[in-house]
């Protein structure tokens, strides 16, 4: 099962258009995926759907696997209680664990600081043949420390390094330019904003609130970032117009309703993975010939 092109098409942010978040659906897609005739909820459709892409992600990963040739890089970038940790757990439920990484980058350590933005991402990269998650990223860098500028203090930045909008756009081209090194060398990148609305964000902080088992959610700092969700989203507007390319394009998924939030997200997957066009390695005579004495020696054992 694939989606639609028209449905990857909408949530695509072409390379070289704005990304246009106030006029991006938070709940819906333009194509008017989930509402087909005679089809079944909406809510149903996308867990069925979900289902589906996890099995084919599951295939693709051992053709991954096996091929030893490409790597998956999944950037999950959201808002605070945008669903990046349940997005992680329910779409890639399927695979197996021994050929994906989870790496949740949280603030930078002192090693880190003494090191360029993109270094501690850099060396948690996935290998060839496997899948690589950041639960955010080096992305931070431009969002953050964009909406809160005094956090640069502490970077160890040279006295003459850039500043303001000229170093967010000298950053925005060291990224680009990272990515593009990553794609001729074998790793797809693909990178997913969970596009949340305010009023779903303020739901979801209070469910934590509510609900005695999810206190342990629930953070102070979320409620401070909460009050420069307007500067968040220029900044979000800002860094995916500037950085979604032919390489490696940003996908917005409206992540209102988690169902179709993560049934996308599965299906922006498979569709990547499916461009690779893999196969299972062929088998030459050499091989041909090792595996029929291999059958030999067992039989006669």
């Amino acid at each position: 099962m694939k989606l639609h092109k028209h449905v990857i098409e909408d949530l695509m942010v072409a390379p070289g258009e704005e990304a246009g978040l106030e006029t991006r659906s938070t709940s819906v897609t333009k194509s008017g995926w989930l509402h087909a005739k005679d089809a079944p909820s909406p809510k149903d459709l996308a867990k069925e759907d979900l289902e589906e892409f996890k099995e084919e992600l599951a295939t693709a990963q051992e053709l991954l696997y096996a091929t030893d040739t490409y790597a998956l890089l999944v950037v999950l970038q959201a808002l605070d209680a945008g669903g990046k940790d349940g997005t992680i757990k329910h779409v890639m439920s399927g695979v197996n664990p021994q050929g994906c990484d989870v790496v949740a980058f949280k603030q930078p350590s002192a090693e880190e600081l003494n090191h360029d933005f993109l270094w501690r991402c850099e060396k948690a990269l996935p290998g060839q043949g496997r899948i690589g998650i950041f639960n955010r990223s080096y992305y931070e860098e431009v969002l953050v420390t964009r909406v809160h500028p005094e956090i640069l203090e502490g970077q160890h930045l040279p006295p003459d390094s850039a500043t303001g909008k000229k170093l967010w756009r000298q950053r925005y081209k060291d990224i680009n330019a990272f990515e593009d090194h990553l794609h001729r060398n074998g790793t797809r990148v693909v990178k997913i904003f969970l596009h949340l609305s305010k009023d779903e964000q303020k739901s979801r902080l209070l469910a934590r609130l509510d609900d005695p088992d999810k206190y342990w959610k629930f953070s102070t700092a979320d409620l401070a970032e909460r009050a420069f969700f307007e500067d968040y989203q220029d900044a979000y507007e800002a860094m995916i117009t500037a950085t979604s390319t032919r390489w490696a394009p940003w996908y917005v998924v409206p992540a209102d309703h988690k169902y179709a939030g993560r049934a996308l997200v599965g299906g922006i997957l498979t569709h990547v993975i499916d461009q690779l066009d893999l196969h299972l390695p062929e088998m030459d005579a050499k091989r041909q010939a090792e595996l029929d004495k291999a059958r030999q020696t067992l039989q006669a054992d």
